[in-house]
């Protein structure tokens, strides 16, 4: 009887877990079928090339940025030059670009479902619409004239990432043989936005600023004058030049080390960090389903001098420039922002809608009162600093950065956004030992802002 009751137990565990592994399965497939049909193993869906044989990736214009031609081979965009300004968000036919839609979002142009899998008697998978405007990112391509870095504007209010571009890159209908060990092809399947950190530079004196603003009562009131060199922990922190007598809001416009470096010691470490952290500079946001790169700031054991130079955007701190735009549109909105997606929608062959992509935000990323003052104070940037004139018919909020990387020409950084609820857009450009973040980024972004302006307008 014992023996009985035993192996009744033993059946009935079995049975229990027999259960448990087929709702765990069905959940899985119901959540994951259309990725696991996207295998590129599927030759439903490959060519022989290895290349995917269904769908089409649209820009939000419903311009075609990939498509499968009647021989069943992948094909681009007509113009070149749109092809290699669009490489990092459409993909290569190689796959190699991970974070590019034919990759990342084939079980979208697939064409899946639950009930006919793969198949379907149409035969031509999904139209797959991103956010981007492929002018705004041909537009960044022709400005950035070569040189390796992102260019990324977004609209804080919905989230959708209107430009967004990575270099180096390549014409995907024409690959060249790339060489990894010439420094030409460095990084050249990484979509800079979502997948690299950069040492900030003087775009990080926002975060220590915030933080002065919140702990500091006398920080619009104190007068600190720039001889060039500050003494911070015996440390010298240097600025390219003596700024004179300065107030907070003259210290951000002409970007003082010194008067930033002494406000990071006065805060101390365990304050600065956590305002990085606030501002969502340590985390990582999905966007539209890929995990953006974390950046860091680590002050573990870090002197008093190497504080300072933390709280200028130096030392280790590493800034995801994805995050950073997210960080400009919390300032924009006063407190927290919309996250950043890159699919508009998904439509059958019959045209009919997919898929339902609903808006996110972050929690709050700093307080409106604080948020208000910054955004003042980086108008203050453009009006006073960056020459207002070049960014027309826009209100503009921006800092710049310009980053130091050692033995190199420093990184180039210039962030911001319009304060105008008519173009609610923030945006981060970032040039790879591009030199001064004002002259070479700023430029960059003023052609990519004039383009959207202009184009908001004709429609």
């Amino acid at each position: 009887m014992r023996k009985i009751e035993q192996r009744s137990a033993v059946c009935l565990l079995l049975c229990a877990a027999l259960l448990l592994g087929s709702i765990l399965f069905t959940v899985q497939f119901l959540v994951h079928g259309g990725q696991w049909a996207a295998f590129s193993a599927n030759r439903h869906l490959y060519n022989s090339q290895g290349q995917l044989s269904v769908g089409r990736v649209l820009d939000r214009d419903g311009d075609i940025l990939s498509y499968v031609n009647q021989e069943g081979q992948r094909t681009y965009y007509e113009n070149p030059l749109v092809r290699r300004a669009t490489l990092h968000a459409v993909g290569d036919a190689q796959g190699k670009v991970g974070a590019g839609a034919l990759t990342a979002f084939a079980h979208r142009l697939s064409g899946y479902d639950l009930l006919t899998g793969t198949y379907s008697p149409l035969g031509a998978g999904n139209d797959l619409y991103l956010t981007l405007d492929a002018y705004l990112n041909y537009v960044a391509h022709q400005a950035m004239n070569g040189r390796k870095g992102t260019v990324a504007v977004y609209n804080y209010q919905t989230g959708e990432i209107l430009c967004m571009y990575s270099a180096p890159n390549f014409d995907p209908a024409d690959p060249p043989v790339i060489d990894p060990d010439d420094p030409a092809f460095d990084g050249i399947y990484v979509n800079r936005f979502l997948q690299s950190t950069y040492p900030p530079g003087s775009v990080f004196k926002l975060v220590t600023l915030s933080a002065a603003i919140e702990h500091l009562p006398d920080w619009d009131t104190r007068i600190f004058t720039c001889t060039g060199s500050t003494s911070v922990g015996g440390e010298a922190i240097t600025c390219p030049h003596p700024h004179g007598d300065l107030t907070a809001e003259s210290a951000l416009a002409c970007s003082c080390n010194g008067f930033f470096a002494t406000l990071a010691a006065e805060l101390g470490p365990d304050i600065l960090s956590q305002y990085a952290r606030q501002a969502g500079l340590t985390t990582s946001y999905t966007v539209s389903g890929l995990r953006t790169a974390k950046g860091s700031i680590d002050l573990t054991g870090a002197t008093e001098g190497e504080l300072g130079w933390a709280g200028v955007g130096q030392h280790k701190d590493l800034v995801n420039p994805c995050t950073l735009l997210v960080y400009m549109g919390a300032i924009a909105r006063g407190g927290d922002a919309a996250i950043p997606q890159l699919i508009l929608k998904t439509r059958s062959p019959l045209d009919l809608p997919l898929s339902f992509y609903l808006k996110k935000k972050t929690g709050p990323l700093i307080a409106p009162s604080t948020a208000a003052i910054l955004a003042d104070l980086m108008s203050n940037n453009v009006q006073t600093t960056y020459n207002a004139d070049r960014f027309p018919d826009i209100d503009l909020c921006a800092k710049s950065g310009t980053a130091e990387v050692g033995g190199q020409a420093p990184h180039a950084w210039f962030a911001g956004f319009s304060q105008n609820p008519s173009t609610p857009y923030a945006f981060v450009t970032l040039i790879e030992n591009g030199g001064s973040g004002s002259d070479a980024a700023g430029t960059v972004t003023a052609a990519v802002l004039q383009a959207l302006v202009e184009g908001k307008n004709e429609k």
